[in-house]
């Protein structure tokens, strides 16, 4: 009991005071990319996947080898490695995460593994427009978050705040990769409930690069808003499915009123 109590102790005051954390270097062997290097954030309410082959098969089905794809909310990594893998050497990532605290270990896994795979990340939020936000978090370490007056993030997560920038990301993919876009196959985005609003800053490219897209459905996401990031994609000619994990589920289609069904999902969006 006495143990229990300090380890509360010390994990309320780890949220309340802040620390810059480092990170783990780990190295995954897989049966068809072989090992692979990965650092991992140590942050302490942060629980990081790993880098299995199943997941990097996953997105095999989706991202052409040698193509482009987009991470958005990329935070360290876990998602935009394997995205990478399955772009392989000669296709590209490019991977958004304002949060600088653990960018320093998302921009350390773009160096890693050069031979397997090409990341460019950027330390920047996907806004409607360039500038300044506020990125708000629930703890002095900034271990997750969202920018405020934007994500869904309930008022005890916007308790500490910094300063990021934000761009506006079909301006920088047209002035910095016009060439790539026509490789472009391959979207993610996960951006505590701001999803809706980067989908409709991207509306130009989905329309004209038709890209798949996976986007989170926010666990805070009130009904209204739900039906218009499902109408979004429904007005570009996408077909919506449900994706109920990212290791070997399939796809489900689903209607507007389906949006209510589940409390926290992603949705894998084709266009037709």
């Amino acid at each position: 009991m006495l143990r229990f109590i300090k380890e509360k102790i010390k994990r309320h005051v780890e949220k309340r005071t802040f620390s810059s954390y480092n990170h783990s270097l780990l190295t995954f062997d897989l049966p068809t990319e072989g090992r692979i290097s990965y650092a991992r954030w140590l942050h302490p309410t942060y629980r990081s996947g790993t880098i299995d082959q199943s997941l990097v098969d996953f997105f095999k089905q989706y991202i052409k080898q040698g193509s482009f794809a987009i991470d958005i909310g990329a935070h360290e990594g876990d998602t935009t490695v394997p995205m990478a893998l399955a772009a392989g050497k000669n296709g590209l990532i490019l991977a958004l995460e304002p949060n600088p605290h653990v960018f320093s270990v998302l921009e350390k896994n773009s160096r890693l593994n050069p031979d397997k795979y090409n990341i460019i990340p950027l330390n920047v939020a996907a806004t409607a427009s360039d500038g300044e936000f506020e990125f708000g978090s629930g703890d002095a370490s900034y271990g997750n978050g969202g920018l405020i007056g934007f994500s869904s993030n309930s008022k005890s997560n916007i308790k500490y705040t910094q300063k990021v920038k934000g761009i506006n990301l079909v301006d920088y993919l047209n002035n910095n990769f016009e060439t790539k876009l026509t490789q472009l196959s391959f979207i993610k985005t996960d951006v505590e409930g701001y999803d809706k609003e980067i989908i409709k800053s991207l509306l130009p490219i989905l329309k004209k690069y038709r890209p798949i897209v996976i986007c989170e459905v926010f666990k805070l996401l009130s009904k209204e808003e739900r039906s218009e990031l499902y109408n979004l994609f429904h007005d570009v000619d996408y077909v919506i499915n449900r994706l109920p994990n990212f290791e070997g589920s399939q796809p489900e289609v689903i209607k507007v009123d389906n949006m209510l069904n589940w409390k926290h999902f992603d949705i894998i969006c084709f266009p037709k």
